[in-house]
């Protein structure tokens, strides 16, 4: 595409209601624009991100995904990756876990993520959000097997886990500790994240890693890896 087609394409704004073919078109012109998504065939167009209610939760996250990914060869976590879900839907989570083999995500010929990744996380401000709404809708029809919202004003982390085509509320164990269906391993100690503590978030972590259930998780990603 020229620059001269490029000038002439209108600009980026939410409220739009674009295919994702156009909505790609207008999004890859304007590299000035770090956040945009297509959910429900509308664009929502990212705010300025701010230091504690998005900023450092976000940090911490992917620290927590990034940490869980260097223990479980076959599995792989991604920073604010545009995904295409279906005809009217390319979100861009905060992140999200995939599994390399056997999942129900691909990475596209121009590197983008194709279908549903097993788990995605969100940061949001309330709950009034729309990824506690829209959002939430489409990661469930499209198969989005766990996805995980951080409410940074409540505060508060909800998990949902898909059931026979809904999604049920995760609930922590005895411990306080949230322990994924779909990873085995994972363990979230959600008390100690909304308390900006990494520290005992990864030594949780680390206990769920050393299980016997992680270890045999492991051992049958590694049959089908190349």
């Amino acid at each position: 595409m020229t620059s001269e087609r490029l000038l002439q394409l209108p600009p980026l704004e939410s409220g739009d209601r674009l295919t994702r073919d156009e909505f790609e078109r207008r999004y890859n012109a304007m590299p000035q624009v770090k956040k945009a998504e297509l959910i429900e065939g509308v664009v929502y167009v990212a705010s300025p991100l701010r230091y504690r209610s998005h900023g450092q939760p976000h940090l911490l996250v992917t620290t927590w995904l990034g940490t869980y990914c260097a223990t479980t060869p076959g599995v792989e976590a991604a920073d604010a990756p545009t995904i295409r879900l279906d005809a009217d839907n390319e979100p861009q989570p905060d992140a999200i876990l995939r599994l390399t083999q056997g999942g129900r995500s691909t990475i596209s010929p121009d590197d983008y993520i194709e279908g549903a990744p097993e788990l995605i996380v969100e940061i949001a401000a309330s709950s009034a959000s729309y990824d506690l709404h829209d959002k939430l809708r489409v990661y469930r029809r499209n198969g989005v097997q766990e996805y995980i919202v951080w409410s940074t004003y409540e505060p508060q982390i909800d998990w949902f886990y898909l059931d026979e085509g809904e999604y049920r509320t995760l609930a922590p164990d005895a411990d306080r500790i949230l322990r994924s269906r779909q990873f085995p391993g994972l363990w979230l100690a959600g008390d100690r994240l909304l308390s900006n503590d990494l520290a005992t978030v990864l030594a949780v972590l680390q206990q769920g890693t050393a299980t016997p259930a992680h270890r045999a998780f492991v051992a049958s990603l590694q049959l089908t890896l190349p």
